[in-house]
């Protein structure tokens, strides 16, 4: 097998680590967890992971129409912070992980990263504005680390699971 050098599979690969932490949050959790508030916060563990994915998807989707009339759409945004009745933990996981192969195939096939995309016009963004493959890449990766923190926040206020103390148990450590 061929390793992955360079920028490309730079950027690859910290966006599949900061989904690999993300996910650590969901672990042995089941659909009624999911679905829980643990925290003043409308948001919830399957919500979170709903929208990752579809937020993934949305900008890789962006990078691949360069659709320069795109308009972002407010309410269906607002609704994938939710987890649907007939969704579940094991449906969204299965879900996420397709869309992270997705992301890889197309972004290893993509021919230049500086390739100008149009972004969707919003109400905080009325005027159209234009960010490199590259950026809107890098986006994905705050987004995903950004809901990451969310999501262990939300954990350990459900059951006192820690992504930290995950990672630290997943290399062999032990706690007191």
């Amino acid at each position: 097998m061929t390793e992955r050098t360079g920028e490309r599979a730079d950027v690859l690969d910290i966006l599949a680590e900061q989904r690999k932490t993300f996910l650590i949050t969901l672990r042995n959790l089941d659909d009624e967890q999911a679905r829980t508030r643990s925290t003043v916060s409308e948001l919830t563990l399957g919500g979170l992971l709903r929208h990752v994915a579809t937020t993934e998807q949305h900008w890789i989707d962006t990078i691949r129409t360069l659709d320069d009339t795109a308009e972002f759409d407010l309410e269906s945004a607002m609704e994938q912070y939710f987890m649907r009745d007939d969704d579940t933990v094991a449906g969204l996981l299965e879900r996420y992980e397709a869309i992270a192969k997705e992301t890889e195939t197309f972004v290893a096939g993509l021919e230049d990263l500086d390739l100008q995309v149009p972004l969707p016009t919003a109400p905080w963004a009325p005027e159209r504005q234009w960010w490199s493959a590259r950026k809107v890449l890098l986006h994905i990766i705050r987004e995903t680390a950004h809901h990451s923190g969310h999501a262990d926040i939300i954990r350990e206020s459900l059951d006192g699971a820690n992504t930290t103390r995950q990672q630290g148990a997943d290399a062999g450590m032990t706690f007191d």
